[in-house]
């Protein structure tokens, strides 16, 4: 199998955990890392003795790059995706949400499929050890009907949080706490329950001082008859209490707790099969362990062979979902999915007004 050389483009807070998945990955280098701030691109490439950019253009035209990996503001992914695509050709991982708009998802995935580009979406949670074995208890069919699934985030992120920087909290670049922290977990459900029918929302502002929300309800009506729960907050005090997923059916009822989906609570079956859930994971902060596991899966997928990293057209369905979610929330009604009804909605009246902020 080929090494696999990447580079990060974005030195923000998720940065670290790329480059350590990067260093414990088989086959995968770490080979430059970029960002608009050229103190911060120097800090993190003199720690990691790797060359370093203010500008992805050089640092494309000068390196050897097979894999960009996008850690910028979520606003700004599509727009970097698409130029890296088609001008450099060069496979894309983009961390969540993809976009903020079905409109620029979709182009992303024109732009890459058109240029021969794989596009890769962060799903680091669909690869910690205990979701996954609900994801098998699954397949195995051993829940009968489902019932119903919730996911819960209950985080802390204070104002000081959201203050780091200007885009935090905005329509424009960032969305809220289920376009941005809560998007995995709406993922997880989906992938867990299947098609999505109709959802119901309620959203607030409730400590933070910004544009979006900061605390959300929503109930959802899946194909398969199942209802779902989204509870999602970053007002929880004083840290971080809870990221959980259970999942309910005729047959069986499972529980993953911990504050990043990460600890087996219940494991609940009629047939009582002779092994006994236990998975446990304790990661030293939410973002878990996945983003190793993921990235393997990318390496495996840009030798050409199959894994399970999550790829455009799948990483979408989430984004279509929470669309819908934040249309519920400005309309205060329930809202159907209809295939690509929110091609050109974005997320809310507020992101409407300030799209010609975009820089």
């Amino acid at each position: 199998m080929n090494s696999i050389r990447f580079a990060l483009v974005g030195c923000g807070r998720i940065v670290k955990k790329h480059i350590e998945a990067i260093l414990q990955t088989e086959n995968a280098e770490l080979a430059a890392v970029c960002d608009c701030d050229l103190d911060q691109a120097r800090k993190v490439g003199e720690s990691f003795q790797i060359p370093y950019y203010d500008d992805y253009h050089k640092m494309l035209e000068q390196e050897q790059i097979d894999v960009v990996n996008i850690l910028t503001p979520s606003g700004l992914h599509a727009r970097i995706a698409i130029d890296i695509a088609a001008n450099y050709r060069k496979h894309i991982v983009v961390e969540k949400p993809m976009a903020l708009t079905l409109q620029d998802a979709d182009d992303m995935i024109r732009v890459c499929e058109e240029n021969g580009v794989k596009l890769f979406v962060v799903k680091q949670n669909r690869y910690n050890l205990p979701v996954l074995q609900v994801r098998k208890a699954l397949e195995q069919g051993r829940f009968g009907k489902l019932v119903m699934g919730t996911v819960r985030v209950r985080w802390a992120r204070t104002q000081a949080y959201y203050d780091q920087a200007a885009w935090r909290g905005t329509w424009a670049l960032d969305g809220g706490v289920l376009a941005n922290q809560a998007s995995h977990h709406v993922d997880l459900l989906v992938w867990m329950l299947g098609e999505v029918e109709e959802v119901y929302a309620q959203t607030s502002r409730a400590l933070a001082d910004i544009e979006t929300e900061d605390t959300a309800a929503v109930v959802l009506r899946f194909a398969n008859g199942a209802l779902g729960i989204i509870e999602a907050t970053t007002a929880a005090r004083p840290i971080d209490l809870e990221g959980s997923l259970s999942i309910l059916g005729e047959r069986g009822a499972v529980e993953v707790g911990g504050f990043a989906v990460n600890e087996m609570k219940t494991w609940n079956f009629a047939d009582q099969a002779e092994e006994i859930a236990d998975a446990k994971e304790f990661p030293p902060n939410v973002y878990g362990f996945g983003h190793a596991r993921f990235l393997a899966d990318v390496v495996s997928a840009v030798n050409g062979y199959s894994g399970q990293a999550v790829e455009g057209r799948e990483g979408r369905y989430s984004l279509e979902v929470i669309q819908a979610i934040y249309e519920s929330a400005e309309t205060k009604l329930p809202v159907r999915l209809k295939g690509n009804r929110y091609l050109n909605s974005p997320l809310g009246k507020n992101q409407r007004a300030s799209e010609g902020m975009l820089p």
